[in-house]
């Protein structure tokens, strides 16, 4: 069975290596595993299974298998439970077999990106299943930790989520500190449209109701960043469809939440067509761990 299943869209091994390599020569250090070598018989063999600890939508076997691999080719891997789909306590993920040694050298760094990953896609699924009903998407912001985004990205597909940009030159994101830079609204947009490409979209972030029906009644196709802090303001804001439905013929509406996940489908409802959580896509629990 492969790693992952199709909808995930996982990434190719050759950018998810890097990232691998870099935590494993980070945990072998400069003298590799010692406690391995000295105690396990190099002709040692064994058989290690992935075991899910709690039920959650599963991510990162694709990273936790290039980890066993890159430190023994030769070892087996045979996935059982997919990245992207739901596991129960006690599944079995995935099973490896093979020397000894190296199933123990590898085993922590597979389990660090399983982990983690794992619990960002159950997080994001419980989003998903929270507007179901709705015609919002959850999409995930840039707030990864450093030099993991692109797995981060992949674990919320994994959840069923989608994601947003990737970095700074996907697309243009206008801040208040960019307007305030600028000058103002109409300057930053000007600039922006003066110099970027026909395929960059544009998107402006506001604070309030009036600053949604100032910029955007002229909506030119591109989508409205908004942000909210209190679940009372959104639900507020939300509450008023006549602004939302000035923009929408042209433009999607994109809230970011300041709320946790179970109150998400009150505040998106039928109004929002892009919805993040105001939220480290990494601060959650890990599904599966030692």
């Amino acid at each position: 069975m492969n790693s992952a299943l199709a909808f995930t869209r996982p990434p190719p091994a050759l950018l998810v290596e890097p990232q691998v390599r870099a935590a494993l020569e980070e945990d072998l250090g400069r003298a590799g595993d010692i406690t391995s070598q000295l105690t396990v018989a190099q002709d040692a063999t064994a058989t290690a299974r992935l075991v899910a600890r709690k039920p959650g939508r599963i991510a990162g076997l694709i990273a936790a298998e290039i980890a066993f691999r890159l430190v023994d080719p030769q070892l087996a891997f045979a996935v059982s439970v997919p990245d992207g789909a739901d596991a129960a306590p006690g599944d079995v993920l995935a099973t490896i077999s093979g020397s000894a040694r190296n199933i123990l050298t590898a085993e922590r760094v597979a389990l660090n990106f399983l982990g983690p990953l794992s619990g960002t896609a159950t997080a994001t699924s419980a989003l998903v299943k929270a507007v179901e009903g709705t015609s919002a998407r959850i999409v995930c912001t840039r707030k990864t930790l450093p030099g993991l985004r692109l797995l981060q990205k992949y674990a919320v597909r994994c959840g069923g989520g989608f994601n947003h940009r990737f970095g700074l030159d996907d697309a243009a994101m206008v801040k208040d500190n960019h307007i305030a830079a600028a000058g103002g609204i109409a300057q930053a947009l000007e600039r922006l449209r003066a110099g970027l490409g026909h395929m960059v979209r544009i998107e402006v972030e506001v604070d309030s109701l009036a600053q949604l029906e100032m910029r955007f009644l002229d909506s030119s196709g591109n989508v409205t960043d908004t942000e909210y802090g209190e679940p009372a303001r959104d639900t507020a804001a939300w509450g008023q469809p006549p602004v939302v439905a000035a923009i929408s013929p042209k433009g999607a509406t994109h809230v970011e939440l300041g709320v946790s996940f179970p109150a998400a489908s009150a505040d998106v409802d039928q109004l929002v067509d892009q919805a993040t959580l105001a939220e480290t896509p990494g601060g959650h629990a890990p599904v599966v761990g030692p």
